[in-house]
């Protein structure tokens, strides 16, 4: 006997199918693929949005919250973080040509990864979102790192091996912490060729509504092309930050 539930069997249908989507997917692309009829994929993507699971986008595109299987509301901070950055991030992958990333900080200091969208370049950077990365040799991780409470984050770096990950990886605490305060005055962090060889990474903040630093946005660049673009790019990071920031409610001091 069959005791699979219909709407059970579609709803797990539709995760697995937006799971590994990596672009927004419009309802009728759902609907073509699963054979849903309209209307009940429409219910059902709207079910995942409604209870945090995925976002839709301005161009009324269905994407799944990465990691949905957190607590409620880690999926809905998620969800409203998401909802503001992916179009923002899709510009910034078109305009600068590179790797986009947005991540987080969990609570014991390691990055993570919640979207991506991916160069369209031939050689591009990539990462897969699972997972967590280290934090004391990559832009995003140390970024965030910097706008932790400092005796966290020294438990952190006293935590964890800093081994290096290629020759121009810094390991030194002091030398880190000294990155640490280059990060808040400048407001970029730059990783260059000290996590893997070859790939340089930039990461700028993305702040809530009262200030507070919630998020990295962060540009995976092949290095050779960051050597001969480093400025248009990190122009282009440091305005999709405050976009993203602004999209979020926060004001830059000075705004009316």
């Amino acid at each position: 006997m069959n005791t699979e539930v219909k709407s059970a069997a579609r709803i797990l249908d539709l995760l697995e199918y937006l799971s590994g989507c990596s672009e927004p997917v419009k309802l009728k692309e759902i609907v073509s693929v699963l054979g849903f009829p309209k209307s009940s994929a429409h219910a059902l993507a709207q079910t995942l949005v409604s209870r945090g699971y995925a976002i839709q986008d301005t161009a009324e595109r269905y994407v799944l919250v990465h990691a949905s299987r957190h607590r409620s509301a880690t999926r809905a901070h998620e969800a409203r973080l998401l909802s503001a950055a992916h179009p923002v991030m899709e510009q910034l992958r078109d305009v600068s040509g590179e790797t986009v990333v947005l991540a987080v900080r969990n609570t014991r200091g390691e990055s993570k990864r919640l979207a991506k969208c991916v160069s369209r370049q031939a050689i591009r950077f990539d990462v897969e979102l699972d997972g967590n990365s280290e934090s004391y040799c990559t832009a995003t991780g140390r970024l965030l790192l910097a706008h932790w409470d400092a005796a966290l984050a020294d438990a952190y770096l006293a935590r964890v091996p800093l081994v290096a990950r290629t020759p121009r990886t810094v390991t030194d605490p002091d030398a880190i912490r000294a990155l640490f305060v280059s990060i808040r005055e400048t407001g970029v962090s730059i990783c260059d060729e000290e996590h893997i060889s070859g790939s340089t990474g930039l990461a700028v903040p993305i702040r809530g509504r009262d200030g507070s630093v919630v998020a990295a946005l962060n540009l995976g660049v092949v290095t050779t092309r960051y050597r001969t673009n480093s400025a248009a790019l990190i122009e282009a990071l440091v305005h999709a930050g405050r976009n993203i920031s602004a999209r979020l409610g926060h004001r830059e001091s000075g705004d009316d």
